[in-house]
């Protein structure tokens, strides 16, 4: 009797514990849903919003949050850990996030790039804010496809005075470089952007920097942000660089000169100029650079060509081409076969320099440093403009030019003198002496 007595004790105590545990979990308990946070930022790539207050999960069943209670402990011993990057939030506390790639930075392989980040790091942006750029930094490595033979990645770092941080051949791989930009430091006082660029021109965008051949054809971004205006001259430096083939976008942040951000930027400028209010929401612009450096394929997009699509890698646009012995028909998509046609240069032509057969007919082309003109026909020689890179603090060149004009001057004057007393002595010769 004391046996069955004592078995119905125990069995009552059982359904007591049980209906008290579904209890505690129908009524939320917090210090479990703060664990479940910490785990989840444990253990993806990046965590659906930068901040700190744990979204209200929606609570199963009893029965499914039940193993939660079992393994949630040993996902949190056993679950190793990939290499961290410190991630700054709005509130100023200090996560971490894991590098591992997740799907989305394979969804889209960026075109081949040789890409320079140009920060400012001056007084004016204060410790938090810089740890931010540096976030937004290795947001951007995360979307590019970084490798020797795809994109190479360098940042120039500059104030008062200039810094390389690395160089495009120093890292060719996306640890190594967010590790190396978790190193970058702020410098000191001062905003000397024109500085800046010109260094980059010179040094960073360089052969023996890592920079790819111009042969390979692989383009050259600069992307410059800064949150003040230029203590130096900006708009010519900044055109010697786009003319040396780089392109540049210009992001401005809180007090940025918006003149100044148009004078470095390449053109069209709606597409090459950014503003965000503070450094806090910069992260914002990593989705619009993923769009903008993003290579799609524009024949895999789809075309209208009969024979062979060609791509076009620096505008993201395509043109048909026709295989051995065909040629491109007027409408610039089908193809025949090119013995029944019949080259119009071949023919006959009033070109000056170069006579171009398209199909049934011609156009004229001119030779290097010539221009066509309005007949379509003639050429002439290109003028070219002398462009001033960098201004001359000791006004050194501004005297020689000063020298070499006045020196064309007197040369200009000595000439008409010899000219007029030619024209005396034949005055002289008429009249005979005296």
């Amino acid at each position: 009797m004391k046996s069955l007595f004592g078995s119905l004790v125990y069995c009552l105590f059982l359904f007591v514990s049980d209906v008290y545990g579904t209890h505690r979990l129908n009524g939320f308990d917090p210090q479990q849903v703060t664990a479940q946070s910490y785990a989840q930022r444990r253990n993806i790539a990046r965590p659906p919003l930068r901040t700190l207050a744990p979204s209200v999960p929606t609570l199963p069943s009893v029965t499914t949050l039940q193993p939660v209670m079992t393994t949630l402990p040993l996902e949190l011993t056993t679950t190793p850990v990939p290499p961290t990057l410190p991630v700054s939030t709005q509130s100023g506390v200090v996560i971490t996030t894991t590098s591992v790639e997740t799907a989305t930075d394979n969804s889209c392989r960026s075109r081949p790039l040789d890409l320079v980040f140009i920060i400012d790091s001056s007084r004016s942006v204060r410790p938090g804010e810089f740890e931010k750029v540096k976030i937004f930094l290795a947001d951007m490595v995360d979307t590019l496809d970084v490798g020797p033979e795809a994109t190479r990645v360098a940042v120039v770092n500059y104030a008062s005075t200039v810094k390389i941080e690395f160089l495009l051949k120093a890292h060719l791989n996306k640890p190594n470089m967010k590790q190396a930009i978790t190193r970058i430091e702020p410098l000191a006082a001062g905003t000397m952007t024109g500085l800046a660029i010109k260094s980059a021109m010179t040094e960073a965008f360089t052969e023996e920097s890592g920079a790819r051949p111009k042969s390979k054809n692989i383009a050259k971004v600069a992307i410059i942000v800064t949150d003040g205006r230029p203590q130096d001259q900006v708009e010519e430096v900044s055109a010697a660089a786009r003319g040396s083939g780089i392109e540049i976008y210009a992001v401005g942040v809180d007090r940025a000169d918006m003149t100044s951000l148009r004078l470095m930027a390449s053109n069209p400028l709606e597409d090459h100029v950014f503003y965000v209010e503070t450094y806090g929401v910069i992260e914002k612009l990593t989705s619009k650079f993923r769009e903008t450096l993003c290579g799609w394929d524009p024949c895999d997009m789809g075309h209208d060509c009969e024979d062979m699509c060609v791509s076009s890698s620096s505008n993201n646009s395509y043109h048909c081409e026709c295989r051995e012995g065909y040629l491109l028909n007027t409408d610039k998509k089908t193809c025949s076969q090119s013995q029944t046609r019949v080259d119009p240069c071949a023919m006959g032509h009033d070109c000056e320099h170069i006579c171009v057969s398209s199909n049934a007919s011609h156009h004229c082309k001119c030779r290097k440093g010539y221009i066509l003109n309005l007949d379509q026909k003639t050429c002439t020689l290109k003028q070219i403009k002398a462009v001033v890179v960098v201004e001359d603090p000791c006004k050194c060149e501004a005297r020689l030019a000063f020298q070499m004009q006045t020196q064309a001057a007197l040369q200009e004057i000595t000439a008409r003198l010899a000219d007029m007393t030619g024209r005396v002595e034949q005055i002289e010769n008429i009249l005979g002496p005296v």
